[in-house]
């Protein structure tokens, strides 16, 4: 199989690669926020949460579900600013998987990737990346949301935990967006080789 990447490139093929399935695992995760109702752990993701108190009509009292799932709707998620944090991060990761695959197929199809496709790929990769980091400073926002001081014992407010800490899903999606931009977009202005001149 003939490759269009220079050896940086194909580094860059993996490590892109890489970054995009970390972003998108975790953004897909509702492990953002953990803390804890009714003595049961609860976890939030931008667009999924674990654990949710139901009201149970024969024992008259709130009780626990403990399962995992999307909410309802788009307008069920607790806060606007979670909403535009679903919608920009999904953005970023569907552009970093997009450019992962791209230089995944150029480590087995000659002529794919050229110098100048390899940096419009890293500058798509910055961009992914940006939207993802823009989703992730939104997403403290939120925590003013009555669902989350619900969970981290009224004290949470935007930019203060209270009680509930950040779990690895957040720090996941952020550390891939993060070595995109930074690692693959650097890397990827050296992905393709030159071009061979054809005398007509």
């Amino acid at each position: 199989m003939a490759s269009s990447l220079t050896c940086a490139g194909v580094i860059w093929a993996f490590l892109s690669f890489l970054c995009a399935a970390a972003s998108c695992v975790g953004f897909f995760m509702p492990y953002w926020l953990l803390g804890s109702q009714l003595e049961k752990s609860v976890s939030f993701g931008t667009f999924r949460r674990c654990s949710f108190p139901v009201r149970d009509e024969t024992l008259q009292t709130t009780v626990m579900v403990e399962q995992c799932g999307r909410y309802a709707s788009f307008q069920a998620i607790p806060s606007a600013e979670w909403r535009i944090c679903t919608v920009v991060t999904g953005l970023g990761c569907g552009l970093l998987l997009l450019v992962a695959l791209t230089a995944l197929m150029g480590c087995c199809v000659s002529e794919l990737i050229s110098r100048t496709v390899g940096r419009v790929a890293g500058g798509i990769q910055f961009l992914g990346g940006l939207l993802i980091g823009s989703g992730c400073a939104l997403y403290p926002l939120g925590w003013d949301s009555e669902e989350v001081r619900q969970t981290c014992d009224n004290l949470s407010n935007q930019f203060e935990l209270g009680t509930c800490e950040i779990g690895w899903a957040y720090y996941c999606t952020g550390g891939g967006a993060a070595a995109a931009m930074l690692v693959c977009t650097w890397l990827a202005c050296f992905s393709g080789k030159k071009q061979k001149q054809y005398p007509y």
